[in-house]
C-alpha cells in the first residue's frame, strides 16, 4: 500500500481562466468522483497543472457526466479538462447503489479517484454502511474495467460539528483498501486528512485555495504514478 507525500504548494502566478476540453478517443481516462468537495473546489484544476507540467496533458483526459468550473478556478494550464463526476450533497451510499454503474457506462475510466463519505456522516450513516458503499463502488468500477487503477482519499476534516464520524471512516480505509488491493486493479490511498488544518476550509466543509493545494499535493503524485505506469504499459 502506498501513501501520498506532501509536495510543495503550487504557485499562482500566470493563472488564466480555462475553458472546457472536449472528450477525445484514445486518451487515458481519469474520473474525479465525489461530492461537492470534488465539484465546487479547485483541486482538480491544480492536479491538472501537475499532469501538464509532467507532459501528459495531451495524453489524458478527465471524464464524467459533469463539465463545470463553479469556483472559476484559474490554474496555470489553459484549457484544463473540466469533466468530473462530483455531485454536491450526494452520498457514497446513493452513488454506489443508484448511479455509478450508468456513469461508467457513459464515460468509462482507466483511473478513478474519489473522496466520499462527508455527506453520509452528516446524515448519520454508520462507518460500516459507508465502507460497504466503498466496496460496492470498487466492484462496479472493476466490472466496468477490470484493470482500473483506483485512488481513495482519506476524507478531509470538518470545521463544524464533530469529526468523530470522519475519523472513524478514515481509520477503516487503510485495511479496507489493503483487503481489496490487487495487481490488476490497484488501490492506493491519498492521505488528504493528515496535516489539513480546519483554517483551510472556507465554510467549515469545503477547502479554500490553500486547502485545494493540500488535496492536490496528496492526490497528484499518486495520479502521476498511475498515468506513467498506464502509458508505459
Amino acid at each position: 500500500m502506498r501513501f501520498s507525500t506532501v509536495v510543495s504548494a503550487l504557485g499562482l502566478a500566470g493563472f488564466t481562466i480555462a475553458g472546457p476540453v472536449a472528450r477525445q478517443a484514445g486518451k487515458l481516462k481519469i474520473m474525479p468522483l465525489g461530492d461537492s468537495i470534488t465539484e465546487i473546489t479547485c483541486w482538480r484544476a491544480l492536479v491538472w497543472d501537475q499532469l501538464a507540467e509532467a507532459g501528459y496533458a495531451d495524453q489524458v483526459q478527465y471524464v464524467g457526466s459533469q463539465n463545470s468550473n463553479p469556483q472559476n478556478c484559474q490554474p496555470a494550464t489553459a484549457n484544463w479538462d473540466q469533466h468530473h463526476e462530483g455531485h454536491s450533497g450526494w452520498l457514497a451510499i446513493d452513488i454506489a447503489n443508484n448511479y455509478l454503474t450508468n456513469w461508467l457506462k457513459s464515460t468509462p475510466a482507466d483511473i478513478v479517484m474519489f473522496m466520499l463519505g462527508t455527506n453520509d456522516v452528516f446524515q448519520g450513516h454508520g462507518t460500516d454502511d459507508i465502507i460497504a458503499a466503498y466496496t460496492k463502488m470498487v466492484q462496479i468500477i472493476r466490472a466496468s474495467n477490470p484493470n482500473t487503477k483506483i485512488i481513495v482519499d482519506l476524507v478531509i476534516p470538518l470545521g463544524v460539528g464533530s469529526n468523530a464520524g470522519i475519523q472513524a471512516l478514515n481509520a477503516r480505509i487503510p485495511d479496507w483498501a489493503a483487503g481489496l488491493n490487487s495487481e490488476e486493479s490497484p488501490i492506493v490511498i491519498a492521505d488528504c486528512n493528515t496535516g489539513f488544518p480546519t483554517s483551510d476550509l472556507r465554510d467549515g466543509v469545503h477547502p479554500n485555495l490553500e486547502g485545494d493545494k493540500i488535496i492536490a499535493s496528496k492526490v497528484g503524485p499518486l495520479l502521476l504514478d498511475y498515468v506513467k505506469e498506464s502509458l508505459a504499459a
